[in-house]
């Protein structure tokens, strides 16, 4: 078989594959293959966790600034770090009243 049409690496790894299992190339192709699909299945939910996560911060800290920029006039501030701005993006309005709450009474 001529693995020169599917990149040195993976020719590389299908050869090295097919030299640990006995397999014939297109055996070891076809193993690899169905082991990529499998990570790709068992890590695709947590890395679109952590990806929405992440956009949920950054939709907090800017909940957070709009709330320091416009709230300071009433007195209503927050810290603007990385636990507020994850609790406001998760958790939105009732999570930043919590935290407005915490900070009333002293226990942030």
């Amino acid at each position: 078989m001529d693995l020169t049409l599917m990149g040195e690496a993976a020719g590389e790894l299908i050869e090295e594959v097919g030299e640990l299992t006995g397999l014939d190339p297109k055996m070891a192709a076809v193993a690899v293959f169905v082991l990529v699909l499998l990570a790709v299945f068992l890590f695709t939910k947590p890395i679109r966790w952590f990806l929405k996560l992440l956009i949920n911060t950054g939709i907090g800290f800017a909940a957070l600034w709009l709330l320091n920029t416009f709230g300071a006039q009433f007195g209503l501030q927050l810290a603007m770090n990385w636990p507020n701005a994850v609790v406001t993006g998760v958790f939105g309005i009732p999570g930043v009243a919590v935290l407005l709450v915490l900070r009333w009474a002293g226990l942030m």
